[in-house]
């Protein structure tokens, strides 16, 4: 009997430590990586603008980070370039996001959370010297 009181003890306080408070909805576990990203509208309507950001912390749904750019919206659409970089052998990917959270900081930044909605394709900036003309 002492054992199984001793199981049921451990077995609560692991399952005490997985409870999140009311307020946390994030499903995935995120990362504190930095990588650059280049972020974009995706509504041509909308004023078009280009932000380049480091992440604050990454998932595999989404991405946090902080910018002085003041136009983010809830339910924004964005295109977002991960990792971003201009080198000869860059291999970025980019994304269909949508935003999810947008907080003002007491550092005058504005915090911002989207959420990937789709990949929409590989983007390499390398040439193999091949150029193709049509006439």
């Amino acid at each position: 009997m002492a054992t199984q009181d001793l199981i049921s003890k451990t077995a609560g306080s692991v399952l005490s430590a997985r409870i999140t408070p009311a307020n946390e909805r994030r499903a995935n576990r995120r990362c504190k990586i930095t990588q650059l990203m280049r972020i974009r509208p995706s509504d041509p309507e909308r004023d078009n603008f280009e932000d380049l950001r480091g992440s604050m912390s990454v998932s595999r749904t989404g991405v946090y980070f902080q910018t002085s750019e003041g136009a983010y919206e809830l339910g924004m659409r964005l295109f977002a370039t991960m990792p971003y970089t201009e080198g000869a052998m860059a291999m970025s990917h980019e994304y269909l996001a949508e935003v999810v959270r947008v907080e003002n900081m007491s550092n005058g930044m504005v915090g911002i959370g989207f959420k990937f909605l789709m990949q929409m394709g590989s983007i390499s900036s390398h040439s193999y010297g091949i150029s193709v003309s049509r006439k």
